[in-house]
């Protein structure tokens, strides 16, 4: 999230982005006071070691080509793509023929198999009366190249908005948008099929946090939103989202992307920054997407004579309720809860003032 001069938004040109303003001061506050905490179970999957990507604002995991992930920068840089292997190593880099991105926030993959790169960024407070989503199908062989690219008009039914988070549901194929103008955001549904002919108008459809990224299980059962330091699971029914609980969420430099793993069963979490790292997280309990806990509930556990579990066997975890964190994060909510408080008393002043 950076203006087009490479800065963060500068705090004071109205409420949002006031409120947006501070949360950048005390992200880099935090990010240079506070030692990385690490999820519960969390690894390090790759470090992304182009030094063209320094400030990877998506990430969506290739169902074409497994370990690869693709990304972007997210201003300043140009119509590029990055699909970055699982050594964090980039093996292409796709060019969009004559697009010119203004703030490239998001990248999503469809159920056809086609990358949706989003323009959705707008830190001006609402400045861009459209925003939009350009769709080009994945790549068959991963080398350098130059494709065309289908461009979708997009206005939101309440106004321009600030957006981070596209997120393309892997079965319908309906693209959802995230927005951050207000201190809490709103999800966007874009119509059954977008058309390129003319504008489309996404409708508010649910309240949720104010994000920077979110996914999709593979299955389409699971929604995923993050912002800096939190992450929210949602259960998708009926076309719209559940609250579940809250997530693991690894601290990184300026937590930027979130994916599914190809598996369904782990996250996996993007920062920006040079040498940015992905993180991936394991999902378990009612965070599971529906075909991965069916699969862990059909997987027979070893039985020692009996009937207990054999040895060397653990006993399966019980599920994390519903609303609750799946694990205790320690100092991660404490950071988290500082932040919220910073910001609520910036806020409140700015307010009054």
């Amino acid at each position: 999230m950076r203006t087009r001069t490479g800065r963060l938004p500068r705090p004071g040109t109205g409420a949002a982005g006031r409120w947006g303003g501070a949360l950048a001061a005390a992200v880099l506050l935090l990010a240079a006071a506070a030692a990385p905490v690490a999820a519960e179970g969390s690894r390090t999957e790759f470090t992304i070691a182009d030094p063209r990507i320094t400030e990877s604002s998506g990430l969506a995991a290739s169902l074409r080509h497994p370990g690869v992930y693709w990304t972007h920068n997210d201003s300043d840089d140009g119509p590029y793509v990055y699909a970055v292997d699982s050594t964090g190593r980039t093996v292409a880099t796709v060019t969009l023929r004559g697009v010119k991105p203004r703030d490239a926030e998001a990248i999503s993959l469809g159920p056809d198999g086609s990358l949706y790169l989003a323009d959705i960024g707008d830190n001006l407070d609402g400045s861009w009366s459209e925003v939009w989503l350009y769709r080009f199908a994945e790549p068959a062989d991963l080398h350098d190249q130059t494709v065309d690219a289908t461009r979708y008009r997009v206005r939101y039914e309440d106004g321009p908005r600030n957006a981070e988070a596209l997120m393309i549901h892997p079965v319908t194929g309906r693209a959802y948008i995230a927005s951050k103008n207000e201190r809490t955001g709103g999800l966007y549904q874009g119509p059954e099929t977008l058309t390129a002919s003319g504008v489309n108008t996404f409708h508010r459809i649910a309240d949720v946090p104010w994000i920077t990224d979110g996914a999709f299980s593979p299955d389409g059962t699971r929604l995923v939103l993050r912002g800096y330091f939190l992450a929210e699971s949602y259960r998708w029914k009926d076309g719209a989202p559940q609250r579940i609980g809250a997530l693991d969420v690894p601290f990184q430099r300026q937590g930027e992307s979130v994916t599914f793993a190809p598996d369904g069963r782990s996250l996996l979490y993007g920062s920006e920054g040079r040498n940015s790292t992905v993180v991936r997280v394991p999902l378990s309990g009612d965070r599971l997407p529906d075909s991965a806990a069916a699969q862990t509930s059909a997987t027979p556990t070893p039985s020692a004579p009996g009937g207990g579990p054999a040895s060397g066997t653990p006993a399966a975890a019980p599920a994390t309720p519903a609303g609750k964190a799946g694990s205790s994060r320690g100092t991660g909510i404490l950071v988290a809860v500082g932040v919220v408080a910073l910001l609520a008393l910036v806020f409140r002043r700015r307010r009054s003032s």
